[in-house]
């Protein structure tokens, strides 16, 4: 077992050691079945015919090279009036036979448009193949793709939910998110039409070799010798790529969970007034990722560069030699010449072309690391197991036998330290002893989401290892603290605990639970939502129905951990009498800081420092005068008061995903659920995403320069191309040599110009493109900063849903703009010199040809439209499946204690239906339109070299200007279309850009901006509700507060008091101005709460809740976040961390006040969390404290002092207190006794008391207030 930890901590450093490149291609197509192969395997083959088709076109390309040479030939030799033409041979009118030097006879009697004729069918026929071939292509492959990743995403989430517990210490349920989201896209990409594009142009490559070999094989051996060098350049390129967008990736992973913990945590960060420290966090985070970025872009204009150059200094080598082997020993004619050398240079054009694919698959297979790293790790503890031992009859004996464990993401912190203690049958055990003792831990190691370093616990004698795991787990009810609630009803809640479960049960468990009368108070009963985390719930129903939920498993062993600490005193009497009726013949172990609870257990266990101490009942341990009686005689000092049951409380959480005011996250109810409607998102204007890209405008200029040179270098092509089929009509040799060679020279200087603009437009455009992500990035996290409290209320904007989209809409945009404007200026100039060129000779045929141009732009434009009209559905219907995800992977905890893996698993798998559903339809769209735009330029050439024919004959047209038309406008189209083919990305980029837009454009309904509002210099801190109501906007039905009226004074302190969900807590969220009050006023120092400036407000207040939320920073990082307005010097986070009784205990860790706290501090115990969050608050220097129940996670020890701190820092100050347990407020000022929304009595201790009301009930009793 000694390995295991290191094993785990390695999770961190791991990732370096392996090269970034592990999964081989094929192992992508792990998940397919016989039928997906088979449809991979047709479509391939399709691809395979559909890439001959272009060779074969060059072979009736040459034929008709030829008869256009002859022809022009027979006319410049009949132009001679004595010649005439018999028997296709040109004889002299005399009737002797002409003959030229060689004594060869000049053939004549070219019927030129018949031969066009047949030239045309051909073509046609080819065409209507390739509309066939490439349907099928696509679709196939395609729908094949969506297939297996529905399989992987399914394999992946499950195997996710099957991990142990400690992985998820080291795997941030942020990354996790993205993994599921990001990089099984990449997957896709590589397994889906690219492989079939690939495939094709492979096989484009290999025929147009064939054709080439077939013509001529010295010219083809010639111009194979250089392309080497053209493939090279590709595949560098694409193992470059792929590199770098790994690293990229990496570097936004962290951003990206930089801003998951941020939203997560927006109540505390709003409260402290972090903003602009954390969008400083997060863009620092971000300037990694952009370099990144700009490095792909500039060795992409470098390589896409050399690539071009290498290819114009083909053509100019070949068409030297050729031209050579046509003139001077004639073993070529014109037409094999044309053949064999676009054969090659097709087979060369299409291998460059295959290089982006290799680039999906880079990055699919870098992706793919990750998540088949993850598919195949066996983990240590497998709850879907079905191995080890059920016992027939389980007694409930555990014991544990020297156990030694520390947790695998702190592997140097021992946590038990050989441990060893026996918890009987049918017994309740109690656990008491410090905070950080490992009293927690020791249940977790029951429950077994970690297995001891050493030694082992046994339950009836069988160590646990060998026990079933779901079998062992069902045997367990829970009711931890904090309990964590899902996302739905709350009889739904209640049904996790067991499968199968009656309504009666359900009824009988919440009565047992003392739930079901306030149950039956909600507007829906048991279908209430209970929102997200159980948002919509008070703390103290939150846990009646954890307890509900345990019980109605109907557990052998009950763990109870602070079950009660989260009540007021009247629930938690009845909550306290339903638990010790469910603890009658149940083994049960309780862990309590409050000792009053725990004092009639059957066996006390005292805890230090990971060791059990001591044991015995009360009695006896009182008597031995060690741990716990001195934990008692604290606890019994601030106890004069009239009872017992008063002191209940340690509340906290253990890894709270929700924010740190506990009722506070409302979410909907079912009143007005999800009805309304999605707002349609219009496409954001080019113009408004051009103008966030203003301040790159040199580097935009550089782009453009370079995209529009790039883009004149087709047309430019195409003159030269048709310039050299016309020399090969010149009669006088040596002029035909002269020009040959001066073609070749401009060839060679096309080359060079075409390296240096490539890469200036992939490094202008790069960089400029990265710039703009980074900054959109930070605007967009700004203004999701900015919005008020309860804007995240709104399940769209769940932390999760925003990240996601802080993730792929800045990127999207980025297409928009960048590479995507290079491409449309190259596209532009490429269009407009080819259509000067065209029209400039020959205007009858131009228009002919540019009739095809609308089908070719259009079949593209059709692609695109398509594609968005999906783009919507898929992020719409991806994000359903993103929240089951995130919110299983938030609370795997709680998950695995009730064996519930399976159910979410379920529950994903449905939401990913309906993706799967459209992805299939996809296919065959995209298939028709790809077929299309496909066999459309067939079409084209078939229609304009019959035109061109008749023109030839019947015009005197030189044929020269025919291949010069018809290539300059059939690559003008082929430019359209790629202009068009980028529209995808484009049209995502304006859906994406508006989302943004509408997020930047929200006026938050609460300013935060430091202007408005007023400010004043003498602030005192008197504080005044006038006729308060609020209803939290999320659920408008309930009314929260009903007319609140209290008013305190400059220093003092007011207690509000009162039963669970009473409106408390919202009280004091009002006066943060997290929310604003519905009617009535708040006023601060007098003047109305509306009209003070945010900034300045939140600065006078600092706030301890119940369940500090700490960011994943070191200690003197999150005590220095209590005054984010300027740095601030050691001594004086070492004097706050005095005040709040917290250095002793830093100076015990090893990296003392640099110690990383972990995420939402889970590397601390909780009153640590709590003692770092009271000197957040000290460092603040605040007029106004807020204490939500600020000491209830504390132990008795450490609460004495901090409860000495805290009265220390209420000193001159306003200070607001939120309590269950009364003694911690007798001092107060004021104590408000709050019911229903309003206060109904007020006054001091002794004044109340002597009232013998409500409040003098509560405290004699615990009995509920009316």
């Amino acid at each position: 077992m000694k390995l295991f930890s290191f094993d785990y901590f390695d999770c961190r450093d791991g990732k370096k050691k392996e090269k970034l490149l592990d999964v081989g291609f094929f192992q992508l197509f792990r998940f397919a079945t016989w039928k997906d192969t088979l449809m991979m395997v047709v479509g391939g083959l399709c691809a395979l015919v559909h890439g001959a088709a272009s060779p074969l076109m060059l072979l009736v390309y040459g034929m008709m090279t030829n008869t256009f040479v002859a022809y022009e030939l027979e006319v410049q030799e009949l132009a001679d009036p004595n010649k005439t033409c018999i028997n296709n041979t040109i004889t002299w009118i005399n009737g002797s036979i002409f003959e030229i030097a060689e004594n060869t006879t000049v053939f004549c009697g070219v019927d030129i448009e018949a031969q066009m004729t047949m030239f045309a069918y051909y073509y046609v026929g080819i065409g209507l193949g390739v509309l066939i071939v490439s349907y099928f292509q696509i679709a196939l492959w395609v729908s094949a793709a969506a297939r297996q990743i529905q399989r992987i995403r399914k394999t992946y989430f499950r195997k996710v939910m099957r991990m142990e517990i400690g992985w998820f210490d080291c795997n941030s349920v942020g990354e996790l998110n993205t993994r599921i989201s990001d990089d099984i896209n990449k997957i896709n990409n590589a397994i889906a039409d690219q492989v079939s594009i690939f495939i094709e142009r492979i096989s484009t490559f290999i025929f147009g070799f064939m054709v080439g070999f077939i013509g001529g094989w010295k010219l083809t051996l010639v111009v194979i010798a250089v392309s080497p060098l053209i493939g090279l350049a590709a595949g560098l390129m694409a193992m470059a790529v792929a590199r770098l967008t790994g690293r990229e990736l990496q570097a936004y992973a962290k951003a990206g969970s930089v801003a998951d913990e941020v939203l997560s945590s927006i109540r505390t960060v709003a409260a402290f007034g972090g903003e602009d420290k954390e969008v400083e966090r997060y863009d620092k985070n971000l300037i990694e990722a952009q370099n990144w970025g700009v490095k792909k872009g500039t060795i992409i204009g470098v390589f896409q560069g050399y690539l071009w150059c290498i290819i114009f200094l083909c053509y100019a080598l070949a068409f030297w030699y050729g031209s050579k082997l046509v003139i001077e020993t004639k073993e070529l004619s014109p037409g094999t010449l044309i053949q064999v050398f676009f054969g090659v240079l097709m087979a060369a054009m299409n291998l460059g072309q295959a290089s982006p694919c290799l680039e999906a698959f880079a990055s699919g297979r870098a992706a793919a690391k990750t998540i088949f790293d993850t598919i195949d790790r066996e983990p240590e503890i497998d709850c879907f197991s079905e191995k080890g031992h059920k016992l027939d009859k389980v007694t409930g004996d555990i014991e544990f036998h020297n156990v030694t464990f520390n947790y695998p993401s702190r592997p140097d912190v021992k946590i038990l330290d050989s441990l060893s203690m026996l918890i009987r049958a049918g017994e309740t055990t109690a656990f008491v002893g410090p905070s950080g003792s490992g009293k927690s831990t020791t249940v977790q190691l029951f429950q077994r989401f970690y297995n001891p370093k050493e030694g082992m616990l046994t339950l009836d004698g069988h160590d646990i290892r060998s026990l079933n795991i779901q079998w062992l787990r069902s045997l367990i009810g829970i009711v931890e603290q904090e309990p964590v609630l899902f996302a739905t009803t709350i009889a739904d809640n209640i049904r996790y605990g067991r499968p199968g479960v009656t309504m009666d049960d359900i009824i009988q468990a919440t009565k047992e639970a003392n739930a079901y009368n306030f149950i039956m108070d909600l507007p829906q009963r048991f279908d209430t939502l209970v929102g997200e985390g159980g948002g919509q719930m008070s703390g103290g129903q939150k846990q009646r129905i954890a307890i509900a939920r345990a019980l109605i498993r109907n557990p052998r062993i009950l763990l109870l951990d602070m079950a009660t600490s989260a009540l007021d005193n009247e629930s938690e009497a009845i909550v306290q009498e339903a638990l010790d009726k469910a603890r009658m013949g149940r083994t049960t172990i309780t862990i309590a800081h409050r000792l009053s609870t725990i004092r009639n257990a059957d066996v006390i266990i005292g805890f230090e420092h990971g060791r059990a101490v001591e044991s015995g009942t009360h009695n006896d341990l009182l008597e031995k005068k060690g741990v716990y009686f001195t934990l008692v005689t604290l606890q019994n000092q601030g106890n004069d008061m009239p009872s017992d049951k008063t002191n209940t409380g340690r509340s906290d959480i253990k890894r709270s995903y929700e924010s740190g005011l506990r009722q506070s996250l409302r979410l909907r109810s079912h009143t007005q659920s999800k009805e309304e409607a999605e707002e349609r998102v219009e496409p954001a204007p080019v113009a408004r995403i051009l103008k966030y890209n203003k301040s790159e405008w040199p580097y935009m200029l550089l782009g453009s320069i370079g995209a529009a040179i790039n883009g004149s270098v087709n047309p430019i092509y195409a003159i030269l191309f048709s310039q050299i089929l016309g020399t090969f009509s010149i009669r006088d040799l040596d002029e035909q040599r002269a020009q040959i060679n001066g073609i070749c020279i401009l060839f060679c200087a096309v080359a060079v110009t075409s390296f240096f603009s490539q890469f200036l437009q992939g490094y202008a455009f790069g960089k400029s493109g990265e710039l703009l992500t980074r900054r959109l990035r930070k605007v967009g996290f700004q203004a999701m900063l900015k919005q008020e409290v309860g804007w995240f209320d709104d399940p769209r904007n769940s932390p999760g849903a925003l990240t996601t989209r802080l993730a792929t809409d800045a990127s999207m945009v980025q297409g928009a703009t960048g590479s995507q404007i290079g491409m449309i200026v190259n596209s532009l100039t490429n269009i407009g010199a080819s259509f000067i060129i065209a029209f400039s000779f020959s205007w009858k045929l131009s228009l002919v040809v540019v009739c095809f141009l609308p089908l070719i732009g259009l079949s593209g434009v059709f692609q695109a439209k398509m594609l968005t009209g999906f783009a919507n559905e898929d992020k719409k219907a991806m994000e359903a499946a993103g929240q089951v995800s995130s919110e299983a992977l938030a609370n795997i905890r709680t998950i695995a204690g009730l064996c519930k893996e399976s159910t979410f698993v379920e529950t994903y798998e449905q939401q990913l239906e309906a993706p799967y559903k459209s992805a299939k339809k996809k296919a065959n769209i995209y298939g028709i339109c790809f077929a299309f735009a496909q066999c459309v330029i067939f079409m084209a050439y078939a229609a304009s070299f019959r035109y061109g024919g008749y023109l030839v004959s019947s015009e005197r047209l030189h044929y020269l200007v025919v291949f010069r038309v018809i290539s300059a406008i059939v690559i003008s189209g082929t430019a359209l279309g790629k202009a068009s083919s980028f529209t995808p990305d484009y049209a995502k980029a304006k859906i994406a850009a508006a989302q943004f837009f509408k997020l930047l454009d929200r006026v938050p309904k609460i300013s935060m901006s430091q202007i408005d509002g007023e400010k004043w210099d003498d602030f005192k801190g008197e504080l005044e509700f006038i006729n308060c109501k609020f209803t939290y906007p999320t659920r408008p039905d309930i009314q929260v507060l009903n007319g609140l009226l209290v008013s305190v004074k400059p220093g003092q302190t007011l207690a509000f008091v009162g039963c669970s969900g009473c409106g408390k807590s919202t009280s004091v969220q009002l006066l943060e101005r997290f929310y604003d009050p519905d009617e009535g006023r708040v006023l601060i120092d007098g003047r109305p709460s509306h009209t003070v400036n945010v900034p300045f407000l939140r600065a006078q207040i600092g706030i301890v809740s119940q369940e500090p939320v700490l960011f994943d920073c070191s200690i003197a990082e999150n005590i220095q976040y209590g005054d984010n307005t300027r740095s601030m010097s050691m001594e004086e986070i070492v004097d706050a961390a005095k005040k709040a009784y917290l250095h002793d205990f830093v100076m015990t860790l090893p990296d003392k006040y640099e110690t990383p706290v972990g995420a939402q501090g889970s590397q601390l115990s909780r009153g640590q969390k709590q003692r770092i969050a009271i000197a957040r608050a000290i460092v603040r220097n605040p007029k106004i404290l807020l204490l939500d129940e600020a000491t209830s996670a504390l132990d008795t020890e450490s609460e004495k002092t901090v409860q000495a701190a805290l009265d220390e820092a209420r000193r001159g100050r306003t200070c607001i207190v939120i309590a269950h347990r009364l003694s911690t407020i007798q001092t107060a000022d004021i104590i408000a006794v709050m019911s229903q929304g309003a206060v109904i009595e007020r006054g001091t201790h002794e004044e109340l008391m002597a009232k013998r009301a409500a409040y003098y009930k509560l405290v004699t009793t615990g009995a509920p207030i009316s």
